[in-house]
């Protein structure tokens, strides 16, 4: 039996391994996709003359969602590397034979992969969004030569269509929002059953003193059957009801890629009531796949561990990039399957933001019980 002190050699033995292969890997595939992106956009650097400052804020604020994106298969590549090395080297038969079992010899590489997978949910929650949306901007004055002004400076939405409450579908051919005003506004109202119950048509809205202001406007309203139930009534000014202030319009407009987990929670509270079931699905989806995502790093080393202990080839190296590829194409097109089957209403949220992590432990969960190695015992317990 191996003692405690031996084990902890052994796991900075495997982990010093992972970690260094990881690291290599990540700065790596950091090079690549610089330097692909780079030569993609040359001309219109060279073009427009893109100062140093802009590139350097679109690098920078590039890097965060490439790490959540290419961590996963370092994690991978790594691991299948460590162990097929480990194993062309004979040392893993001499782990086996000290009575360590499979997870006893990989347990340093899974909690690596759990801290992995912890630190890609806080980086792709707390920096990508946020990062994103300032990597667009630069990548727009990096095309068009003209750098982006700030919201509260220019900047018109053109048209703009937002969900609010009361079951309220909100349009504008204009929106200012440093102005905080509306223009050619329409807003219908629904019931439960999405029968449209009201509908309001304005020239302008503006935004005072925490009221929505309303001119030259005409309201409708019908019955269950969309039959008007009274002559419709027309106002020069009318004060209007509406909780959704001018920030909340431009927080809604934003993509979900640009929203944080409590962002996007924040807006299907808004919807809940809206009977925006496709919206709401599919907001549910990314909202899981937040979750679930970050957990691919801890998922495929656990489905590449088997794999990596079968690989005794003396190119290790190529013999672990190739099954690498193989296994992460086939990871994320399935994971890229649950997702569209999730928002297309087969699935539902939560399973579809999971499914392909449940296929990949289960199959090595099957693989582990069923798949014997020569003196039957279990491959990986």
């Amino acid at each position: 039996m191996v003692n405690l002190s031996a084990m902890r050699i052994l796991d900075r033995y495997i982990l010093k391994s992972v970690l260094s292969i990881f690291l290599v890997c990540l700065f790596g595939f950091f090079f690549l996709f610089i330097i692909i992106d780079l030569f993609s956009h040359l001309q219109a650097i060279l073009e427009n003359k893109v100062g140093f400052d802009i590139l350097k804020t679109y690098y920078l604020s590039y890097l965060p969602a490439i790490f959540v994106q290419i961590a996963p298969f370092c994690c991978l590549l790594a691991t299948l590397y460590t162990f097929a090395r480990l194993n062309h080297n004979n040392e893993i038969i001499a782990m086996r034979s000290s009575g360590l079992s499979i997870f006893q010899i990989t347990k340093a590489v899974i909690i690596f992969g759990a801290i992995v997978s912890a630190f890609v949910f806080w980086i792709n929650d707390k920096f990508v969004p946020s990062y994103r949306l300032l990597n667009e901007n630069a990548k727009k004055t990096m095309e068009t030569g003209r750098e982006k002004k700030k919201l509260k400076t220019a900047e018109v939405i053109e048209p703009l269509a937002i969900y609010g409450f009361k079951n309220r579908l909100f349009f504008a051919n204009k929106f200012f929002p440093v102005n905080k005003t509306m223009e050619d506004i329409t807003i219908l109202e629904h019931d439960e059953k999405q029968n449209i119950t009201k509908k309001i048509i304005a020239d302008k809205g503006i935004y005072k003193d925490g009221l929505w202001r309303f001119y030259k406007s005409i309201t409708y309203t019908f019955d269950e059957f969309g039959q008007l139930i009274e002559n419709p009534q027309f106002f020069e000014e009318e004060i209007m009801t509406i909780t959704e202030t001018p920030q909340d319009f431009i927080n809604q407009r934003q993509s979900v890629d640009f929203m944080t987990i409590s962002g996007i929670e924040e807006y299907i509270w808004r919807l809940s009531k809206s009977q925006a079931i496709t919206v709401i699905r599919n907001l549910k989806v990314d909202l899981y796949q937040r979750f679930t995502f970050p957990l691919t790093s801890l998922v495929i080393i656990i489905l590449g561990i088997p794999f990596s202990l079968k690989i005794k080839k003396r190119a290790t190296g190529l013999s672990s990039l190739g099954l690498s590829l193989i296994l992460g194409f086939l990871y994320y097109v399935l994971n890229a399957i649950s997702i569209a089957l999730g928002k297309a209403g087969i699935l539902m949220p939560f399973l579809s933001a999971s499914l392909s992590h449940i296929i990949a432990l289960s199959f090595v969960y099957c693989y582990s019980y069923w798949g014997r190695s020569p003196r039957g015992h279990p491959i990986l317990f």
